[in-house]
Protein backbone atom coordinates (compact mmCIF):
# COMPACT_ATOMS: atom_id res chain seq x y z
CA UNK A 1 0.00 0.00 0.00
CA UNK A 2 1.25 3.43 -0.84
CA UNK A 3 -0.81 5.04 1.85
CA UNK A 4 0.53 8.23 3.25
CA UNK A 5 -0.93 7.44 6.58
CA UNK A 6 -2.37 4.44 8.24
CA UNK A 7 -5.34 3.78 6.03
CA UNK A 8 -7.34 6.36 7.90
CA UNK A 9 -10.66 4.68 7.26
CA UNK A 10 -9.57 1.22 8.27
CA UNK A 11 -8.65 -0.29 4.92
CA UNK A 12 -6.05 -2.99 5.26
CA UNK A 13 -3.68 -3.44 2.38
CA UNK A 14 -0.81 -5.58 1.38
CA UNK A 15 2.59 -4.49 2.49
CA UNK A 16 4.72 -2.90 -0.09
CA UNK A 17 8.39 -3.41 -0.40
CA UNK A 18 10.89 -2.89 2.32
CA UNK A 19 11.27 -4.50 5.68
CA UNK A 20 12.29 -3.23 9.05
CA UNK A 21 11.73 0.25 10.37
CA UNK A 22 12.72 1.99 7.15
CA UNK A 23 10.20 -0.06 5.22
CA UNK A 24 7.47 0.81 7.66
CA UNK A 25 8.17 4.52 7.40
CA UNK A 26 8.00 4.32 3.63
CA UNK A 27 4.82 2.29 3.65
CA UNK A 28 2.89 4.28 6.18
CA UNK A 29 4.31 7.71 5.54
CA UNK A 30 6.02 7.83 8.91
CA UNK A 31 8.36 10.78 8.96
CA UNK A 32 12.05 10.02 8.96
CA UNK A 33 15.39 11.76 8.42
CA UNK A 34 18.92 10.43 8.60
CA UNK A 35 20.06 9.81 12.13
CA UNK A 36 16.70 10.12 13.84
CA UNK A 37 13.15 8.82 13.80
CA UNK A 38 10.40 11.39 13.26
CA UNK A 39 7.01 10.98 14.72
CA UNK A 40 5.95 10.42 11.98
CA UNK A 41 -17.27 6.98 33.55
CA UNK A 42 -18.19 6.70 33.81
CA UNK A 43 -18.96 7.83 30.22
CA UNK A 44 -21.10 10.91 29.62
CA UNK A 45 -24.36 9.17 28.78
CA UNK A 46 -25.44 11.48 26.01
CA UNK A 47 -22.11 11.29 24.20
CA UNK A 48 -21.95 7.53 24.41
CA UNK A 49 -25.50 7.10 23.20
CA UNK A 50 -24.71 9.21 20.15
CA UNK A 51 -21.52 7.28 19.55
CA UNK A 52 -23.21 3.91 19.79
CA UNK A 53 -25.94 4.91 17.36
CA UNK A 54 -23.32 6.19 14.95
CA UNK A 55 -21.10 3.16 15.02
CA UNK A 56 -23.92 0.67 14.71
CA UNK A 57 -23.11 0.86 11.01
CA UNK A 58 -19.37 1.00 11.72
CA UNK A 59 -16.51 2.96 9.63
CA UNK A 60 -15.91 5.28 4.40
CA UNK A 61 -14.16 3.29 1.95
CA UNK A 62 -16.66 1.14 0.18
CA UNK A 63 -18.56 2.88 -2.59
CA UNK A 64 -21.84 1.95 -0.90
CA UNK A 65 -24.61 4.57 -1.15
CA UNK A 66 -24.68 5.40 2.55
CA UNK A 67 -25.44 8.73 4.17
CA UNK A 68 -23.97 8.29 7.63
CA UNK A 69 -22.80 11.77 8.48
CA UNK A 70 -23.20 12.74 12.13
CA UNK A 71 -22.31 16.02 13.84
CA UNK A 72 -21.64 16.58 17.53
CA UNK A 73 -22.19 20.19 18.52
CA UNK A 74 -20.77 21.80 21.64
CA UNK A 75 -22.62 24.85 22.94
CA UNK A 76 -20.10 26.66 25.12
CA UNK A 77 -22.55 28.20 27.60
CA UNK A 78 -25.50 26.95 29.60
CA UNK A 79 -28.81 28.79 29.78
CA UNK A 80 -31.35 29.04 32.56
CA UNK A 81 -34.52 30.30 30.93
CA UNK A 82 -36.44 30.19 27.67
CA UNK A 83 -35.50 33.77 26.80
CA UNK A 84 -31.86 33.11 27.65
CA UNK A 85 -31.96 29.94 25.57
CA UNK A 86 -33.37 31.86 22.62
CA UNK A 87 -30.66 34.50 22.97
CA UNK A 88 -27.97 31.81 23.10
CA UNK A 89 -29.31 30.12 19.97
CA UNK A 90 -29.47 33.46 18.16
CA UNK A 91 -25.87 34.17 19.12
CA UNK A 92 -24.78 30.72 18.02
CA UNK A 93 -26.68 30.20 14.76
CA UNK A 94 -27.54 33.72 13.72
CA UNK A 95 -30.60 35.88 14.39
CA UNK A 96 -31.69 35.93 10.76
CA UNK A 97 -31.40 32.26 9.89
CA UNK A 98 -34.05 29.66 9.18
CA UNK A 99 -36.25 28.62 6.26
CA UNK A 100 -37.83 32.05 5.89
CA UNK A 101 -34.60 34.03 6.11
CA UNK A 102 -34.43 37.08 3.89
CA UNK A 103 -31.66 37.60 1.38
CA UNK A 104 -30.06 35.19 -1.05
CA UNK A 105 -26.77 33.51 -0.21
CA UNK A 106 -24.43 31.05 -1.90
CA UNK A 107 -26.77 28.29 -0.69
CA UNK A 108 -29.37 29.59 -3.18
CA UNK A 109 -26.96 29.36 -6.13
CA UNK A 110 -27.48 26.10 -8.04
CA UNK A 111 -23.98 26.36 -9.48
CA UNK A 112 -22.38 25.91 -6.05
CA UNK A 113 -21.70 22.22 -5.50
CA UNK A 114 -20.62 20.42 -2.34
CA UNK A 115 -18.95 17.73 -4.44
CA UNK A 116 -15.38 17.42 -5.64
CA UNK A 117 -15.75 17.39 -9.42
CA UNK A 118 -12.36 16.36 -10.73
CA UNK A 119 -11.77 16.97 -14.42
CA UNK A 120 -14.49 19.62 -14.79
CA UNK A 121 -13.77 23.28 -15.24
CA UNK A 122 -15.07 25.72 -12.75
CA UNK A 123 -15.52 25.06 -9.09
CA UNK A 124 -16.41 27.56 -6.42
CA UNK A 125 -15.15 31.07 -7.00
CA UNK A 126 -15.42 34.17 -4.85
CA UNK A 127 -15.80 32.05 -1.72
CA UNK A 128 -14.33 34.63 0.65
CA UNK A 129 -16.86 37.25 -0.48
CA UNK A 130 -19.74 34.74 -0.54
CA UNK A 131 -18.90 33.54 2.96
CA UNK A 132 -18.59 37.12 4.25
CA UNK A 133 -21.98 38.01 2.73
CA UNK A 134 -23.60 35.02 4.46
CA UNK A 135 -22.04 36.07 7.76
CA UNK A 136 -23.34 39.64 7.41
CA UNK A 137 -26.86 38.35 6.77
CA UNK A 138 -26.91 35.78 9.55
CA UNK A 139 -24.80 37.65 12.12
CA UNK A 140 -25.49 41.36 11.60
CA UNK A 141 -23.91 42.15 14.98
CA UNK A 142 -20.87 40.00 14.27
CA UNK A 143 -20.14 36.35 14.83
CA UNK A 144 -19.60 35.37 18.44
CA UNK A 145 -16.53 33.24 18.88
CA UNK A 146 -16.49 30.32 21.28
CA UNK A 147 -16.66 30.91 25.01
CA UNK A 148 -12.86 31.03 25.13
CA UNK A 149 -12.79 33.75 22.47
CA UNK A 150 -11.14 31.61 19.78
CA UNK A 151 -12.00 31.26 16.13
CA UNK A 152 -14.52 28.52 15.45
CA UNK A 153 -13.11 25.11 14.53
CA UNK A 154 -14.91 22.10 13.05
CA UNK A 155 -13.15 18.76 13.44
CA UNK A 156 -13.78 16.18 10.72
CA UNK A 157 -12.95 12.51 11.06
CA UNK A 158 -14.32 9.32 9.58
CA UNK A 159 -14.11 5.63 8.93
CA UNK A 160 -15.50 3.09 6.52
CA UNK A 161 -19.19 2.20 6.20
CA UNK A 162 -19.00 -1.63 6.36
CA UNK A 163 -18.13 -3.43 9.62
CA UNK A 164 -14.44 -3.87 10.38
CA UNK A 165 -12.81 -7.12 9.30
CA UNK A 166 -10.41 -7.15 12.23
CA UNK A 167 -11.53 -8.72 15.48
CA UNK A 168 -12.52 -5.98 17.91
CA UNK A 169 -12.02 -3.34 15.22
CA UNK A 170 -15.45 -1.76 15.61
CA UNK A 171 -14.96 -1.52 19.38
CA UNK A 172 -11.62 0.22 18.84
CA UNK A 173 -13.21 2.67 16.43
CA UNK A 174 -15.82 3.39 19.09
CA UNK A 175 -13.08 4.14 21.61
CA UNK A 176 -11.17 6.32 19.13
CA UNK A 177 -14.39 8.23 18.42
CA UNK A 178 -15.19 8.63 22.13
CA UNK A 179 -11.74 10.14 22.57
CA UNK A 180 -12.52 12.77 19.91
CA UNK A 181 -15.96 13.44 21.37
CA UNK A 182 -14.33 14.02 24.77
CA UNK A 183 -11.72 16.41 23.41
CA UNK A 184 -14.25 18.40 21.41
CA UNK A 185 -16.63 18.67 24.36
CA UNK A 186 -13.85 19.97 26.60
CA UNK A 187 -12.67 22.56 24.07
CA UNK A 188 -15.88 23.76 22.42
CA UNK A 189 -14.96 22.22 19.05
CA UNK A 190 -17.68 20.87 16.75
CA UNK A 191 -17.13 17.30 15.51
CA UNK A 192 -18.33 15.90 12.21
CA UNK A 193 -17.83 12.14 11.99
CA UNK A 194 -18.40 10.79 8.50
CA UNK A 195 -18.57 7.23 7.19
CA UNK A 196 -20.18 8.08 3.86
CA UNK A 197 -18.03 7.90 0.76
CA UNK A 198 -18.73 11.30 -0.76
CA UNK A 199 -16.78 10.68 -3.99
CA UNK A 200 -16.98 7.01 -5.05
CA UNK A 201 -13.57 6.95 -6.71
CA UNK A 202 -11.74 8.80 -3.94
CA UNK A 203 -11.13 5.81 -1.69
CA UNK A 204 -8.99 5.25 1.41
CA UNK A 205 -6.79 8.19 2.33
CA UNK A 206 -8.19 10.31 -0.53
CA UNK A 207 -11.71 10.17 0.94
CA UNK A 208 -10.96 12.94 3.43
CA UNK A 209 -10.71 15.67 0.77
CA UNK A 210 -14.42 15.56 -0.25
CA UNK A 211 -15.41 15.41 3.44
CA UNK A 212 -13.31 18.44 4.37
CA UNK A 213 -14.52 20.41 1.36
CA UNK A 214 -18.18 19.69 2.13
CA UNK A 215 -17.61 20.70 5.76
CA UNK A 216 -16.35 24.11 4.63
CA UNK A 217 -19.60 24.81 2.79
CA UNK A 218 -21.79 23.38 5.55
CA UNK A 219 -20.02 25.46 8.20
CA UNK A 220 -19.31 28.92 6.74
CA UNK A 221 -19.17 30.25 10.32
CA UNK A 222 -16.11 28.07 11.03
CA UNK A 223 -12.73 29.66 10.37
CA UNK A 224 -10.90 26.33 10.42
CA UNK A 225 -11.63 22.73 9.45
CA UNK A 226 -9.48 20.18 11.26
CA UNK A 227 -9.05 16.73 9.74
CA UNK A 228 -8.03 13.99 12.23
CA UNK A 229 -7.54 10.38 11.14
CA UNK A 230 -9.75 7.79 12.82
CA UNK A 231 -6.73 6.07 14.43
CA UNK A 232 -5.30 9.23 16.01
CA UNK A 233 -5.73 9.70 19.79
CA UNK A 234 -5.79 12.96 21.73
CA UNK A 235 -3.38 12.20 24.55
CA UNK A 236 -3.29 15.69 26.07
CA UNK A 237 -6.81 16.78 26.89
CA UNK A 238 -5.50 20.12 28.22
CA UNK A 239 -3.75 21.32 25.06
CA UNK A 240 -5.52 23.77 22.74
CA UNK A 241 -4.51 24.54 19.18
CA UNK A 242 -2.30 27.66 19.12
CA UNK A 243 -4.39 29.30 16.40
CA UNK A 244 -2.66 32.67 16.85
CA UNK A 245 0.52 30.98 15.62
CA UNK A 246 -1.12 30.28 12.25
CA UNK A 247 -2.70 33.69 11.61
CA UNK A 248 -0.69 34.19 8.40
CA UNK A 249 -1.21 30.65 7.10
CA UNK A 250 -4.03 28.62 5.58
CA UNK A 251 -2.78 25.05 6.04
CA UNK A 252 -1.04 23.42 9.00
CA UNK A 253 0.59 19.99 8.59
CA UNK A 254 3.05 18.06 10.73
CA UNK A 255 6.37 18.07 8.89
CA UNK A 256 9.80 19.53 8.27
CA UNK A 257 10.80 22.29 5.86
CA UNK A 258 14.15 20.76 4.99
CA UNK A 259 12.66 17.40 4.05
CA UNK A 260 9.79 18.88 2.04
CA UNK A 261 11.41 21.83 0.28
CA UNK A 262 15.07 20.87 0.32
CA UNK A 263 15.13 17.10 -0.08
CA UNK A 264 11.62 16.69 -1.55
CA UNK A 265 11.18 13.53 0.49
CA UNK A 266 7.78 11.88 0.23
CA UNK A 267 7.89 11.28 4.00
CA UNK A 268 8.79 14.89 4.82
CA UNK A 269 5.31 15.39 6.29
CA UNK A 270 2.29 13.35 7.32
CA UNK A 271 -1.19 14.08 5.99
CA UNK A 272 -3.10 12.14 8.67
CA UNK A 273 -3.89 15.28 10.68
CA UNK A 274 -4.14 18.75 9.18
CA UNK A 275 -5.78 22.09 9.87
CA UNK A 276 -7.08 24.12 6.93
CA UNK A 277 -8.61 27.59 6.85
CA UNK A 278 -12.11 28.03 5.42
CA UNK A 279 -11.22 30.28 2.48
CA UNK A 280 -10.91 30.41 -1.31
CA UNK A 281 -7.21 29.54 -1.17
CA UNK A 282 -8.06 26.29 0.56
CA UNK A 283 -10.80 25.34 -1.90
CA UNK A 284 -8.40 25.97 -4.79
CA UNK A 285 -5.69 23.99 -3.05
CA UNK A 286 -7.95 21.00 -2.43
CA UNK A 287 -9.08 21.07 -6.06
CA UNK A 288 -5.42 20.86 -7.13
CA UNK A 289 -4.78 18.11 -4.58
CA UNK A 290 -7.81 16.09 -5.72
CA UNK A 291 -6.71 16.32 -9.36
CA UNK A 292 -3.77 14.06 -8.45
CA UNK A 293 -6.07 11.41 -6.94
CA UNK A 294 -7.90 8.34 -8.23
CA UNK A 295 -10.92 10.31 -9.51
CA UNK A 296 -8.68 12.05 -12.04
CA UNK A 297 -8.05 10.71 -15.57
CA UNK A 298 -4.43 11.73 -14.94
CA UNK A 299 -4.08 9.48 -11.87
CA UNK A 300 -1.64 6.99 -13.43
CA UNK A 301 0.51 9.76 -14.90
CA UNK A 302 0.72 11.47 -11.53
CA UNK A 303 1.92 8.24 -9.98
CA UNK A 304 4.88 8.19 -12.36
CA UNK A 305 5.59 11.89 -11.80
CA UNK A 306 5.68 11.42 -8.04
CA UNK A 307 7.90 8.35 -8.33
CA UNK A 308 10.37 10.21 -10.53
CA UNK A 309 10.31 13.44 -8.51
CA UNK A 310 10.19 12.58 -4.82
CA UNK A 311 13.08 11.10 -2.88
CA UNK A 312 12.47 7.66 -1.44
CA UNK A 313 9.20 6.91 -3.22
CA UNK A 314 9.51 3.35 -4.51
CA UNK A 315 6.06 2.82 -6.06
CA UNK A 316 4.15 4.54 -8.83
CA UNK A 317 0.91 5.09 -6.98
CA UNK A 318 -0.27 8.64 -6.47
CA UNK A 319 -1.12 8.82 -2.76
CA UNK A 320 -2.34 11.87 -0.88
CA UNK A 321 0.84 12.44 1.11
CA UNK A 322 3.19 12.29 -1.87
CA UNK A 323 0.83 14.57 -3.78
CA UNK A 324 0.88 17.05 -0.89
CA UNK A 325 4.69 17.09 -0.77
CA UNK A 326 4.79 17.60 -4.53
CA UNK A 327 2.32 20.50 -4.51
CA UNK A 328 4.14 22.32 -1.72
CA UNK A 329 7.65 21.81 -3.10
CA UNK A 330 6.80 22.30 -6.78
CA UNK A 331 4.66 25.40 -6.14
CA UNK A 332 6.31 26.82 -3.05
CA UNK A 333 5.30 30.42 -3.73
CA UNK A 334 1.67 29.57 -4.50
CA UNK A 335 0.98 26.83 -1.92
CA UNK A 336 4.03 26.50 0.31
CA UNK A 337 4.08 30.13 1.39
CA UNK A 338 0.71 29.76 3.11
CA UNK A 339 1.48 26.35 4.64
CA UNK A 340 2.88 25.95 8.14
CA UNK A 341 4.89 22.78 8.70
CA UNK A 342 4.44 22.27 12.43
CA UNK A 343 7.28 20.59 14.31
CA UNK A 344 7.19 22.51 17.58
CA UNK A 345 4.93 19.98 19.31
CA UNK A 346 3.29 16.63 18.60
CA UNK A 347 0.61 17.83 16.20
CA UNK A 348 0.65 14.10 15.57
CA UNK A 349 3.22 11.91 17.28
CA UNK A 350 4.40 8.53 16.03
CA UNK A 351 2.94 6.00 18.46
CA UNK A 352 6.12 3.88 18.65
CA UNK A 353 7.96 6.86 20.10
CA UNK A 354 5.16 7.74 22.50
CA UNK A 355 3.37 4.83 24.16
CA UNK A 356 6.27 3.42 26.21
CA UNK A 357 6.76 6.84 27.81
CA UNK A 358 3.16 7.50 28.85
CA UNK A 359 3.45 5.96 32.33
CA UNK A 360 6.49 8.12 33.14
CA UNK A 361 4.74 11.19 31.77
CA UNK A 362 1.71 10.55 33.97
CA UNK A 363 3.95 10.07 37.02
CA UNK A 364 5.71 13.40 36.39
CA UNK A 365 2.42 15.27 36.10
CA UNK A 366 1.17 13.70 39.33
CA UNK A 367 4.42 14.62 41.08
CA UNK A 368 4.00 18.24 39.95
CA UNK A 369 0.51 18.34 41.49
CA UNK A 370 1.71 16.79 44.77
CA UNK A 371 4.15 19.58 45.45
CA UNK A 372 3.57 21.48 48.72
CA UNK A 373 2.51 24.74 47.12
CA UNK A 374 -0.69 26.74 46.93
CA UNK A 375 -0.74 26.42 43.13
CA UNK A 376 -0.55 22.62 43.31
CA UNK A 377 -3.25 22.52 45.98
CA UNK A 378 -5.52 24.61 43.78
CA UNK A 379 -5.03 22.18 40.89
CA UNK A 380 -6.13 19.30 43.10
CA UNK A 381 -9.49 20.92 43.84
CA UNK A 382 -12.43 18.99 42.47
CA UNK A 383 -14.36 21.04 39.93
CA UNK A 384 -17.06 20.99 37.28
CA UNK A 385 -16.06 19.75 33.86
CA UNK A 386 -17.20 23.08 32.42
CA UNK A 387 -14.21 24.67 34.18
CA UNK A 388 -11.79 22.39 32.35
CA UNK A 389 -10.06 24.99 30.22
CA UNK A 390 -9.25 27.20 33.22
CA UNK A 391 -7.77 24.26 35.09
CA UNK A 392 -5.92 23.18 31.94
CA UNK A 393 -4.27 26.60 31.69
CA UNK A 394 -3.31 26.49 35.36
CA UNK A 395 -1.93 22.96 35.04
CA UNK A 396 0.16 23.90 32.01
CA UNK A 397 1.59 26.83 33.95
CA UNK A 398 2.35 24.58 36.92
CA UNK A 399 4.12 21.85 34.95
CA UNK A 400 6.06 24.27 32.75
CA UNK A 401 8.85 24.55 35.30
CA UNK A 402 8.53 21.04 36.71
CA UNK A 403 8.22 18.83 33.62
CA UNK A 404 10.71 19.45 30.79
CA UNK A 405 9.66 19.71 27.18
CA UNK A 406 7.32 21.79 25.02
CA UNK A 407 3.59 22.03 25.71
CA UNK A 408 1.94 19.48 23.45
CA UNK A 409 4.92 17.15 23.75
CA UNK A 410 7.85 16.46 21.50
CA UNK A 411 10.76 14.14 20.90
CA UNK A 412 12.50 15.63 23.90
CA UNK A 413 11.09 16.18 27.36
CA UNK A 414 8.19 14.65 29.27
CA UNK A 415 5.16 16.76 28.46
CA UNK A 416 1.99 15.02 27.36
CA UNK A 417 1.91 14.41 23.57
CA UNK A 418 -0.99 16.28 22.01
CA UNK A 419 -1.92 13.63 19.43
CA UNK A 420 -0.66 10.06 19.16
CA UNK A 421 -1.17 8.54 15.70
CA UNK A 422 -1.28 4.76 15.35
CA UNK A 423 0.04 4.69 11.83
CA UNK A 424 0.52 1.13 10.58
CA UNK A 425 -1.66 -0.58 13.18
CA UNK A 426 -4.77 -0.87 11.01
CA UNK A 427 -7.23 -1.32 13.90
CA UNK A 428 -10.21 -1.85 11.58
CA UNK A 429 -8.48 -4.07 9.03
CA UNK A 430 -6.98 -6.22 11.77
CA UNK A 431 -3.58 -6.81 10.15
CA UNK A 432 -0.89 -4.31 11.14
CA UNK A 433 2.20 -3.65 9.11
CA UNK A 434 4.53 -6.62 9.32
CA UNK A 435 7.08 -4.79 11.47
CA UNK A 436 4.50 -4.35 14.26
CA UNK A 437 3.02 -7.22 16.22
CA UNK A 438 -0.72 -7.31 16.89
CA UNK A 439 0.06 -7.25 20.60
CA UNK A 440 2.25 -4.15 20.41
CA UNK A 441 -0.45 -2.30 18.48
CA UNK A 442 -3.27 -3.50 20.74
CA UNK A 443 -1.40 -2.67 23.94
CA UNK A 444 -0.25 0.67 22.56
CA UNK A 445 -3.74 1.73 21.53
CA UNK A 446 -5.24 0.60 24.83
CA UNK A 447 -2.53 2.37 26.82
CA UNK A 448 -2.94 5.66 24.91
CA UNK A 449 -6.74 5.57 25.09
CA UNK A 450 -6.69 4.87 28.84
CA UNK A 451 -4.07 7.58 29.38
CA UNK A 452 -6.39 10.08 27.70
CA UNK A 453 -9.50 8.68 29.36
CA UNK A 454 -7.99 9.09 32.83
CA UNK A 455 -7.74 12.82 32.19
CA UNK A 456 -11.48 12.89 31.42
CA UNK A 457 -12.59 10.48 34.14
CA UNK A 458 -10.87 12.58 36.79
CA UNK A 459 -13.68 15.12 36.50
CA UNK A 460 -16.07 12.30 37.40
CA UNK A 461 -14.03 11.02 40.33
CA UNK A 462 -12.50 7.93 38.71
CA UNK A 463 -9.48 6.60 36.84
CA UNK A 464 -8.44 3.29 35.28
CA UNK A 465 -7.20 0.62 37.65
CA UNK A 466 -3.99 0.34 35.63
CA UNK A 467 -2.78 1.53 32.20
CA UNK A 468 -4.11 -1.51 30.32
CA UNK A 469 -7.23 -2.20 32.37
CA UNK A 470 -10.84 -1.50 31.42
CA UNK A 471 -11.74 -1.41 35.11
CA UNK A 472 -11.90 1.89 36.94
CA UNK A 473 -11.52 2.83 40.59
CA UNK A 474 -12.70 5.86 42.56
CA UNK A 475 -10.22 8.61 43.30
CA UNK A 476 -9.58 9.71 46.88
CA UNK A 477 -10.23 13.27 47.96
CA UNK A 478 -7.22 15.55 47.26
CA UNK A 479 -5.87 13.26 44.55
CA UNK A 480 -3.01 12.90 43.67
CA UNK A 481 -1.64 14.09 47.03
CA UNK A 482 -3.74 11.33 48.62
CA UNK A 483 -3.20 7.94 46.97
Amino acid sequence: MAASETAPFGVSAASKGGGGVAGARAQHGQLAVAGRVHDALVFAAGAVAAVLVLLATASFLSPMPVTNLVAFRSLPVSVASTSAASAAIDADVGVRGGPGAAGRTFYDDSRVSYAVEVGRRGGITGWDARRAAWMRLRYPRGLNATAAGRERVVMVSGSQAPPCRGEGGDHLLLRFLKNKVDYCRLHGVELLYNNALLQPRMLAYWAKIPAVRAAMLAHPDAEWVWWVDADAVFTDMDFSLPLHKYKDHNLVVYGWNKEVYGERSWVGLNAGVFLIRNCQWSLDFMDSWARMGPASPEYARWGSVLHDTLRGKSDKESDDQSALVYLLSEHEEKWGAKTYLEKGYFFQGYWVEVVDRLDDIAARYEAAERRPSAAAAHLRRRHAEREHERYAAARNAAVRGAVPGPAGGGQSGWRRPFVTHFTGCQPCGGEPNKIYSKKSCADGMNRALNFADDQVLRNYGYRHKDPLSDEVRPLPFDYPAAR
